[in-house]
């Protein structure tokens, strides 16, 4: 919870709180460096993760420091990778501080977004991010396009393989067979059936209208 009597620990620059948060990933770790760095810049209250990894996302204390902040304060963080865990993420959070009219400060780095300098960097991050998106996209279209040259589509593999697939079409030759039979047989859903004989090039008809009684 934010200490608001804290009034001893004031960014000389916003009149805003210094606010400090830590973060260690692992058990063996302590928060001794980033707290005592923390306190030397001014931070009169500090918020300390320590997580264990195995979450996704285990960060209660940065999401309580996040609400906290009101506009003017400053965030500061020891190095720029106890923040955020990618550098989309790290722009992210650093705009979401900045529409909410609070600073952000790195010591290691000495990044200073309350400064022209600092906001040169963030820029800079901003741009980086947005090219990383790019590239990430593009790659994924091109690995879709690829796909469906050699008649693959994208979602999830089948569950039928080749062989599976050539007995099914000779099953269903037969009148008396269904889909729905042929699924129970397979252990699969009609739906994966369907999907894996429309997936193959020049597939035959399979008649499914009769599995509608």
């Amino acid at each position: 919870m934010r200490h608001s009597t804290a009034t001893n620990n004031l960014d000389l620059i916003t009149g805003g709180m210094l606010i400090g948060y830590a973060r260690v990933s692992t058990v063996d770790q302590n928060l001794d460096l980033q707290r005592d760095a923390l306190q030397r810049a001014g931070c009169g209250q500090i918020y300390e993760d320590k997580a264990s990894g195995r979450a996704k996302d285990n960060r209660p204390e940065l999401a309580a420091v996040l609400r906290a902040l009101r506009a003017g304060d400053t965030l500061v963080v020891w190095r720029l990778d106890r923040l955020a865990r990618s550098l989309v993420d790290l722009v992210q959070i650093i705009n979401e501080l900045g529409e909410k009219g609070v600073g952000f400060r790195s010591l290691t780095e000495q990044i200073d977004t309350t400064s022209a300098q600092g906001r040169l960097f963030l820029g800079v991050f901003a741009s980086m991010a947005q090219y990383m998106r790019d590239v990430i996209h593009e790659n994924t279209m091109e690995g879709l396009k690829a796909a469906r040259a050699r008649g693959r589509m994208g979602g999830r593999p089948s569950k039928l393989d080749a062989q599976a697939i050539r007995e099914i079409e000779a099953l269903l030759k037969d009148q008396s067979i269904t889909v729905g039979d042929v699924a129970k047989r397979y252990k699969v859903s009609r739906a994966t059936i369907y999907n894996s004989l429309n997936a193959k090039p020049g597939k035959p008809d399979t008649q499914t209208e009769r599995d509608a009684t």
